[in-house]
């Protein structure tokens, strides 16, 4: 055996002993649930990019199908302008899509889509200019709309973040204080 060989062993050895010692005691579901990655995680390991950004669509027919959407339903749109570019972006919708209350609570209260930012795409232009120009934010830029289409906020994602991901407070608080009935509670 090469010396080269014997390094490996060693190490790969070493390292099934700290996940041993790491995992002692959980029994096997609990350890499973730990080490399951997410799916931009999974994605990301396959060398395969998440495509949540259909690069090839209409970006005016996106947004205007999500109107009539909110319109039927008494929702508002949340737009997350970004790109499968952007791992924030991509750890964003994981994020709130992996948290049973987040999730809910964007289920119940908004039409939810991910819209492209490519100065490249047709309507690029329209598309920024009818969202405020949430370029200027950062990505993912999360712009809320009613269903006419009036931009009610833009958020600059940056302030729902906590080290390097994002706070689960900050992110329940935001979509809670722009859901229809806070922003009009008559409705």
């Amino acid at each position: 055996m090469t010396l080269m060989k014997r390094i490996l062993t060693i190490a790969a050895a070493c390292m099934l002993l700290a996940s041993c010692a790491t995992n002692a005691g959980k029994n096997d579901a609990a350890v499973a649930e730990e080490s399951a990655p997410s799916v931009a995680e999974e994605s990301v390991a396959s060398g395969a990019k998440p495509q949540l950004y259909d690069e090839s669509i209409d970006l005016l027919v996106q947004i205007d199908a999500a109107l009539k959407e909110a319109g039927k339903t008494g929702k508002f749109v949340i737009c997350q302008v970004g790109g499968n570019w952007c791992r924030w972006c991509i750890m964003f919708a994981d994020f709130i899509s992996s948290d049973g209350d987040i999730a809910k609570l964007v289920a119940d209260n908004f039409v939810y889509i991910h819209v492209n930012y490519d100065k490249k795409q047709e309507h690029f232009a329209e598309m920024s200019a009818m969202l405020g120009d949430p370029g200027r934010f950062g990505f993912p830029c999360l712009v809320v709309l009613s269903p006419e289409g009036k931009v009610l906020h833009i958020q600059d994602s940056s302030f729902l973040e906590e080290g390097e991901g994002y706070d689960r407070l900050k992110v329940l608080r935001f979509f809670s204080k722009w859901t229809p009935e806070a922003v009009d509670p008559a409705k």
